[in-house]
């Protein structure tokens, strides 16, 4: 089984699998550190003293990085091999959920119907349309993307993702992959220590690995979550159901949620936003606005936006945009979080946002500590895998 994944969907990979799958593992963490830091030296020392000396002065942001470095060797190098680490990570698990895909679909099923840990419901639309931003976009580079089917109560692009995920994130999601979830809920719970919600929603969820975290913070609340993707539904359903989680999974767009006004005292997103079109981020947030209770607070964990970040950073962070197959990433970075939140109808003076350091990388009291702090400037760790990964967040009260 994949290294990251712990509950009673996991696969069983055999020596030659399991061997490909670490390989890849540590061919990520060669490009995304040893080949990156190369691209950042020639930068430093070679593009841009010539950008200064052609224009006479530093670039600006972070397309004029971008298009000076696309000529360069270590960009193009840095770039080939990131793309192609990125396919082959997530076809190093394709052959071992193949191989069970049968005996997921049956076990996710029973896992769904039984009632021995948890009592959650998953509630799949048979009407539903995906949305061409979801099903014409095998989003970051992953084959079927969310939605694909290929039986009845299929469940394997939730495990393609769930132990593709794995193999990608390289241990910086956390031991079960819910380390964002399991930061800003602990974080939250300490900030705002008045805050207790009865009522959670989850847009965007996929398999709710970073669903079922707020969950256990906040075990008396009733957890909902939702996704435009069946398979993940399914397959969300019955890993929460494994982990004695109680969600209740729906299959509805972000955009147009079926929930009546005021029903919720806390709405989240995790990684969810930088994949939604410009004009679908603002229905969301009016969705979110029309769903909280007076009260209630909205909260994204997202890449941080590229007004906090310099130059190179900015097009280190949006180079997905360009070569991953996440075309709003860039679109999304370059909104003004508050001004977002603002056109939702959230007063400026409710927006909130937070740099909170990894739990799994700094622990419970690095955590608590950062409500203390109180920190909002990021840096060249916020919102990327490092040894000093932050993540940040930001939204509104209500």
């Amino acid at each position: 089984m994949t290294k990251y994944v712990h509950h009673e969907l996991k696969v069983k990979s055999n020596k030659e699998e399991l061997a490909r799958q670490s390989f890849m593992m540590g061919m990520r963490t060669y490009v995304l550190h040893d080949m990156a830091n190369g691209m950042r030296t020639a930068y430093d020392a070679k593009v841009e003293p010539a950008f200064e000396r052609r224009e006479g002065r530093k670039p600006q942001d972070g397309p004029e990085v971008h298009k000076a470095l696309k000529n360069e060797t270590s960009f193009r190098f840095y770039s080939n091999m990131r793309c192609n680490a990125q396919e082959m990570s997530f076809r190093s698990v394709l052959p071992t959920i193949e191989r069970n895909v049968e005996n997921l679909n049956r076990k996710a099923k029973a896992l769904s119907q039984s009632t021995e840990k948890a009592a959650g419901s998953v509630s799949i639309n048979p009407e539903f349309v995906v949305p061409k931003s979801v099903a014409n976009i095998d989003v970051h580079l992953m084959p079927g993307n969310y939605d694909t089917e290929y039986a009845e109560d299929d469940v394997t692009q939730g495990a393609v993702y769930d132990n593709g995920i794995s193999v990608f994130s390289m241990g910086f999601f956390g031991d079960n992959l819910d380390d964002i979830g399991s930061t800003l809920s602990l974080y939250i719970r300490e900030k705002y220590p008045d805050f207790n919600p009865s009522k959670i929603l989850d847009l965007g969820c996929t398999i709710g690995h970073n669903t079922v975290p707020w969950a256990r913070t906040y075990p008396d609340a009733e957890v909902h979550a939702i996704d435009v993707a069946a398979p993940a539904l399914r397959y969300g359903h019955a890993r929460a159901q494994s982990q004695g989680a109680t969600v209740h999974f729906h299959q509805q767009s972000a955009e147009a949620i079926e929930f009546e006004d005021e029903s919720f005292d806390m709405i989240f997103s995790s990684m969810f936003l930088h994949e939604v079109p410009k004009d679908g981020i603002h229905k969301a947030f009016k969705e979110a606005h029309r769903l909280l209770k007076p009260g209630g607070l909205m909260l994204h964990m997202e890449l941080p936006p590229n007004k906090m970040l310099g130059a190179y950073d900015s097009f280190y962070m949006d180079w997905d945009a360009f070569y991953n197959k996440e075309p709003y990433y860039k679109t999304f970075r370059d909104m003004d979080p508050a001004e977002v939140c603002l056109a939702a109808g959230f007063k400026d003076t409710n927006f909130i946002q937070h740099i909170v350091p990894s739990l799994g990388l700094y622990g419970r009291g690095a955590v608590k500590e950062a409500v203390k702090e109180a920190r909002t400037e990021a840096d060249e760790n916020t919102g990327r895998f490092g040894d000093g990964i932050m993540w940040y967040s930001f939204g509104a009260w209500k």
